[in-house]
């Protein structure tokens, strides 16, 4: 009799996770260096609804090409569609707005405090445990991220008012992530991109064609080649992957990578477009870091 079966050493399946997670940081952060490019030559909700809209129409379009069925109910594509709304139409429509008058890196910075309103609101809503050591990562975040906020201001280039939006761009993301684990909706989340997608840009297109000028549209090949990045990179891919973790990880691990975004924003916005950056923004770095280990390192198991 062979022992071949019994001798035989069951490979161990490489872990894609954290590959996938350091691509999404990448995507996300730039998207805030593109996002300011695009504004700067366009009418932000115009370069938002026509951004929703080609993603969407590309998205299910290659769904239909290879033939996929389709995978969700009336009530998950109902979901998805106010995801678009909260996820993209709001979160996205209010962050760019503010773009234009505070600079990419900061306009990140506040985006990255989604992890600490996520964290208290899925403790609360989702059943999600807080334990000392989640609340004590959170808290190294946040100081964080407010020590370089803080230093930002006091240097006084962004204003008040896009700050604001930048802050109700914040609430709508925090509300998109919560609705998404609070409804689960089943079904491909590659479709559910796209329904989400095309349900921001049926949304914005009316308000971008009432309220915003077309005359100002500057087609620059920095704007041509920013729009491809938001709606290749970051509404297409970015956008799968964060549904992704927030399936596989949990609303507060998986907004806790957003404290990543501050210093990969930073570096960016330097690299880009020449935004300064200072040595004690970088300290801020330090908290982070460690808030994002706290907050995502497993609890020991007890034997």
């Amino acid at each position: 009799m062979s022992l071949a079966p019994s001798l035989a050493v069951p490979r161990s399946r490489f872990n894609t996770l954290p590959l996938a997670i350091g691509l999404f940081c990448l995507l996300w952060s730039y998207a805030f260096v593109a996002g300011k490019i695009g504004v700067t030559h366009c009418p932000p909700l115009i370069l938002l609804a026509a951004r929703f809209s080609l993603a969407g129409i590309l998205i299910l379009g290659a769904t239909l090409v290879r033939g996929d069925d389709w995978s969700l109910s009336w009530r998950d594509a109902a979901i998805f569609a106010v995801l678009g709304v909260a996820n993209n139409a709001l979160y996205l429509g209010l962050g760019y707005t503010g773009l234009q008058s505070v600079s990419a890196g900061l306009g990140g910075l506040i985006v990255s405090a989604n992890p600490v309103f996520t964290a208290g609101l899925a403790a609360l809503l989702l059943g999600e445990g807080m334990t000392w050591r989640k609340a004590s990562g959170l808290l190294l975040g946040i100081t964080g991220v407010t020590l370089i906020v803080w230093h930002r201001l006091s240097v006084g280039t962004d204003s008040l008012h896009g700050i604001v939006f930048t802050l109700a761009s914040l609430a709508s993301l925090v509300a998109g992530t919560i609705l998404f684990k609070l409804l689960a909706p089943k079904g491909s989340l590659w479709i559910g991109n796209g329904v989400q997608n095309l349900a921001a840009g049926i949304v914005l297109t009316p308000v971008a064609l009432t309220f915003a000028d077309v005359h100002p549209i500057d087609f620059t090949p920095g704007l041509i080649g920013a729009f491809a990045f938001l709606v290749l990179g970051g509404s297409i891919l970015a956008y799968w992957l964060w549904f992704h973790f927030l399936k596989v990880c949990g609303a507060t691990a998986a907004s806790a990578y957003h404290f990543l975004m501050p210093p990969l924003g930073m570096l960016f916005a330097y690299l880009v477009l020449g935004e300064h950056v200072e040595a004690r923004d970088l300290l801020g770095i330090i908290p982070v870091a460690l808030g994002i280990y706290l907050v995502t390192r497993p609890a020991k198991s007890v034997s």
